[in-house]
This record gives structure tokens, sequence and C-alpha cells, in this order.
């Protein structure tokens, strides 16, 4: 596996890639990998005939109160996971080989991008597009992997990448999780033993609403007191959004009949000092 830190190299080595009429898969993450990002990374290998993984901690999407300077590196455990994954090649650059000094140019997200997240956590989108958007330039990929846990991301991405015509193919793949339901995120190893046990219960929202839903209820208020009262009995009380919405747009309605492309639940919520999100896409019979 080739590790490359300056921008040129590892364009030459994809674009060597690409003329040889090799697909080129990429996969964007911030390091501190866990088995969700492998997953990517093997798909990737099983998809295309090379893959590229990025390993970037991203200044630019983090507002100045959240965890940048505490996210977790774990630089050399991540190559060795990605080497075992068959991946071909890694980028791994330094932040002032991604961005010049006083960088002003930012690629605005698309309007999908305005609600839930981005309302939470605003300027969040417009890091990640820029990022996104600089990797896809850098890497000129066949094929891009994101993970459904980050649904709004990768929607956003999607809408990105629709609109100003990168010539790539992203594909979303399915959230991976433990045993008893929890998401993986590099996050969780924040987490206490007992809010490890807390945070089960954004799963067992999810859960609760597709329960719901099971059963014939159609009214979305219905569902979404469903899914807080389980966050509530798990003692997580500061709830960003508990929301069920549309899964192509993301815009809300009242009742699940008026939602066009079928119904996805969404939560984000607080466990100590540790802000999670999750995800489920609801089966309507």
């Amino acid at each position: 596996m080739q590790t490359f830190h300056d921008k040129e190299s590892a364009r030459q080595w994809v674009w060597a890639q690409r003329m040889a009429g090799q697909t080129v898969g990429v996969v964007p993450t911030m390091g501190a990998l866990h088995d969700g990002h492998v997953a990517l990374a093997e798909r990737s290998v099983t998809a295309c005939d090379r893959t590229i993984a990025t390993i970037f901690v991203n200044p630019t999407q983090f507002a100045p109160n959240e965890d940048l300077a505490r996210y977790p590196r774990t630089l050399q455990q991540d190559l060795e996971r990605l080497n075992a994954a068959e991946v071909d090649a890694v980028f791994v650059p330094a932040v002032d080989e991604m961005y010049l000094p006083g960088f002003a140019s930012y690629v605005l997200p698309p309007a999908i991008a305005e609600p839930w997240e981005g309302a939470q956590r605003p300027d969040h989108y417009r890091g990640v597009t820029t990022i996104v958007a600089k990797l896809f330039h850098i890497l000129p990929a066949s094929h891009a992997f994101f993970g459904h846990k980050d649904y709004q991301q990768a929607r956003v991405i999607q809408q990105m990448v629709a609109e100003l015509d990168f010539a790539i193919e992203i594909e979303i793949c399915p959230t991976v999780r433990e045993p008893d339901g929890l998401a993986l995120s590099s996050r969780n190893r924040y987490l206490t033993s007992e809010e490890r046990e807390q945070s089960l219960g954004l799963y067992r929202a999810l859960q609760a609403a597709q329960a719901a839903v099971a059963e014939g209820e159609d009214r979305i208020a219905e569902i979404e007191s469903a899914m807080r009262d389980v966050l509530k009995n798990h003692q997580i009380d500061r709830i960003d959004y508990a929301i069920v919405v549309d899964s192509h747009d993301l815009q809300p309605a009242k009742r699940l009949a008026e939602l066009s492309e079928g119904p996805i639940a969404l939560i984000a919520a607080h466990v100590g000092t540790t802000r999670l999100i999750d995800n489920l896409k609801l089966v309507v019979k």
C-alpha cells in the first residue's frame, strides 16, 4: 500500500490508474477508523479496480466550540487497517497541504444542508462540501464511498455532485452497528461505560419509530413522540432533533403518506459530553 502526503503525487497515482483504464474508488475519512470505515474500504476494493483512502481531520467543518483538538488521531493503526483491507493507496495530507495561507474559497452547500445538522452546526456543511470537492479535484476517481450513518452529509454530497457536474459516482453504504445496535462512530470512544449503555437509546428510539409505523401509525408527530420517549427513558435529555422526514429532500410533513420518497428517522442527541447521530429508513407496508 502506497502512502502519499502531497497532492501532486496522489493525483498522479490516480491519473495513472485511470489512464490505464482502471476504475478507482476513493474513501474519504478523518481517521480514527472503525469497522464502518473498513467496510467502506472493502466495498470500494470489491467494486473498483483500485482504491485510495484519505485520512484528513478537516478543520473547516468544526466550529470553534467543537472537538477538533481532541478528535482521535490513530494514524499508524489506521494505515494497518487499510492495508489489511487491501487498499492500494492512502492520501494523508497536512493542513497546509490542503489549505493555502489565507484560504477563502469555499463551496456553498445545497439547500438540503440547511435543516437539522445544518441548523445545529452552522458552516459545518460548508466545510464538508469544500473538502470533498477539493478531494474530488485532487483525486479524479470514478467512485466515492460514504456511510449511511451520516445520512444528511451523504445526501449533501450527492446533491453537490449532481449540481456541479462532478464525473464521479457516489455510493452510500449501510451503517455498521455493534451487536446491540449502537452505530459505529469514532466518537464512541469518548463514552464512559455508563454512557455507552445510555447511547443505546438512539437505536432503540429508531426501532420504536419503525414499530409504530409497522402498527399502522401515519401521524409523524406521534412517531416522533415515541422516539423522544425512548430517548428520555435512557436519560438522554439533550436532544437536538428526533424527527421523521422525506428520505430524498429531508423535508418534514404531518403524515407519512405525504412523503414522496419514503420516510427516514433522524436523531442527534448528546450523551454526556458526546454528540451522537443515527438514522433509520422506515419501512411502510
